[in-house]
């Protein structure tokens, strides 16, 4: 049986701030940050709502994805919740092709 797919997102955090995440659940995952059960960054700075989101990932490709959106500038991370799907192509081709 295949792995769930995961979904690599963004949160646009109540103080304006961007949190890369991934998830099976992307519901789910934004109601548990909601209810101060997701991660530590977020619990101070609650609502949170989906700025992006790209599903169908493999686990080990979800991963390396959300380090690489975490590694983004945050001028970048607002151009991918823009809806930049030249970067996204970008940062997932770059991501996916490097060794390791």
């Amino acid at each position: 049986m295949p792995a769930a797919p995961w979904t690599v997102y963004l949160l646009r955090c109540a103080d304006g701030s961007l949190y890369a995440g991934i998830t099976c659940d992307l519901a789910g995952r934004v109601a548990a940050h909601n209810a101060g059960r997701g991660a530590k960054y977020t619990r101070a700075r609650l609502p949170v709502t989906v700025a992006w989101s790209r599903g169908r990932q493999r686990p080990t490709d979800a991963r390396r994805l959300e380090y690489a959106l975490k590694q983004l500038s945050r001028a970048e991370k607002l151009r991918l919740a823009d809806g930049d799907e030249a970067l996204w192509r970008r940062v997932r081709r770059a991501t996916l092709t490097a060794p390791g």
